[in-house]
């Protein structure tokens, strides 16, 4: 009797996480590339974007685009009974701050929060810019579509937010289109400080900034790979955390990069047609995106974004010249590629949003023996199902093994030399759902 009796609640949680895991399945569906163009649309018919552009016009300029996005925040929580909170979160710039901030300005964020039942003061952001410019970056008053660069990332978001807020998640999701990006990255700035003073606990942004390309520059033509950029190591890491990385390791495994790692997971499960490419840079050879300000004080932060920019099409005035087209118009956007990257941001929103938190503290040993120990802080949460332990190659991009060891604070892998892998330890919930691996921060004998 006892043995059917385990049988039958086998195969109840086994109908559960199938259920949960459809969801994934069925929030890849709901984006819509309609939805996405018509939003593009919108944002190229203000005609600028600029930072430092018109903000009375109701028809043209920043200030219009911004209301726009807010109205289309405040219409998505109108249909799940004011889910969202949407409101905007402001900073006063002068030209003392930058060269490219010609007069003062308010940069307006434009934030939409949907609370977790669990955790509402854990948060997952997806961000996507509100600005755009030409070739000259103090030029706000000649039209900028900005198209690509990056309506594409702000439409995504707001699509997300249509599709994501049909549902209930234990974790906090933040959609937020971030202003001031091509001015100096000032939005992000702004919202990280705002975060650190409300004491949110961030379990990381993802950056949108041009998921609409799929001809490059290089003449290659690609709708499925796209790229996902991440620092090593946190930017405000200790002293003290620098010096046990070159005796322990540790290089490229910093929260970023296992949030990177996680997508890289996440989009090849669900989404195996894509290919995500994981690049070990902050972001790309000399420039700099809005996950930056997030990273630069602690925060977790990765950029997702096409993997064939086409440069002609990105910070141009618009012409033709040499008979080459020059500017970010919307005919350079595939919607298709644009709905995949957002489906991409949605399942890694929606499975974080539904995953048990991290470990805080992980502790490792095992030196001159034929086995792998490991110590760590339970997480105080009624949906744990218990832990599972990563390792990988020395040299390999992503976590290759794994092991779940059920709801204990240690474990050793019998017959694994230490020295030849890395280790992590991620939280497996009840329904599946899993949190970003951590790194070991402490050893022991």
């Amino acid at each position: 009797m006892k043995h059917y009796y385990i049988l039958f609640l086998t195969l109840i949680l086994s109908n559960a996480l199938a259920q949960e895991n459809q969801k994934v399945y069925d929030i890849i569906d709901a984006i819509s590339s309609d939805n996405i163009k018509q939003d593009i649309e919108k944002l190229v018919s203000f005609g600028t974007r600029h930072t430092l552009s018109d903000t009375l016009s109701k028809s043209r300029g920043i200030g219009a685009a911004r209301r726009w996005i807010k109205s289309e925040f405040d219409k998505i929580s109108e249909t799940c009974d004011g889910c969202l909170e949407v409101f905007y979160q402001k900073n006063y710039f002068t030209p003392e701050d930058g060269d490219r901030i010609v007069k003062p300005v308010w940069i307006n964020n434009v934030v939409a929060i949907q609370r977790g039942t669990t955790h509402p003061n854990r948060f997952i952001i997806m961000s996507g810019d509100i600005d755009s410019r030409i070739s000259d970056p103090t030029n706000y008053t000649e039209d900028s579509p900005g198209a690509n660069d990056n309506a594409s990332g702000m439409a995504g978001t707001i699509e997300a937010a249509r599709v994501l807020s049909k549902y209930s998640f234990g974790n906090s999701i933040i959609y937020v289109g971030l202003a001031g990006e091509e001015q100096g990255l000032f939005g992000g700035k702004g919202l990280a400080k705002y975060a650190q003073k409300q004491g949110w606990e961030l379990i990381g942004i993802l950056n949108n900034d041009m998921i609409g390309n799929i001809k490059g520059v290089d003449g290659v033509i690609d709708n499925r790979t796209f790229r996902i950029f991440s620092e090593p190591v946190p930017a405000n890491e200790t002293e003290r955390a620098r010096k046990a990385r070159r005796f322990y390791g540790g290089e490229v495994d910093g929260t970023s990069r296992q949030l990177a790692r996680y997508v890289h997971k996440t989009v090849k499960h669900y989404m195996p047609e894509m290919n995500p490419l994981m690049i070990y840079r902050l972001d790309r050879f000399g420039r700099g995106g809005h996950h930056r300000p997030f990273n630069d004080v602690g925060y977790a932060g990765i950029r997702i974004m096409e993997a064939h920019e086409n440069y002609v099409m990105q910070h141009q005035d618009i012409r033709i010249e040499n008979g080459i087209a020059y500017g970010d118009i919307i005919s350079g956007v595939d919607f298709e590629y644009a709905k995949k990257l957002t489906a991409v941001n949605a399942i890694n929103l929606s499975s974080l949003a539904w995953a048990p938190p991290t470990i805080k503290n992980l502790s490792i040993g095992g030196i001159v023996q034929a086995s792998v120990k490991f110590k760590w802080e339970k997480v105080n949460d009624p949906n744990v199902k218990g832990y599972k332990i990563y390792w990988r190659d020395t040299t390999s991009p992503i976590w290759q093994y794994e092991r779940f060891v059920g709801d204990v604070d240690s474990h050793t892998l019998e017959g694994i030399v230490i020295d030849n892998y890395f280790f992590g330890v991620s939280t497996v919930g009840k329904n599946g759902f899993e949190s970003p691996v951590v790194f070991p921060n402490s050893v022991f004998r």
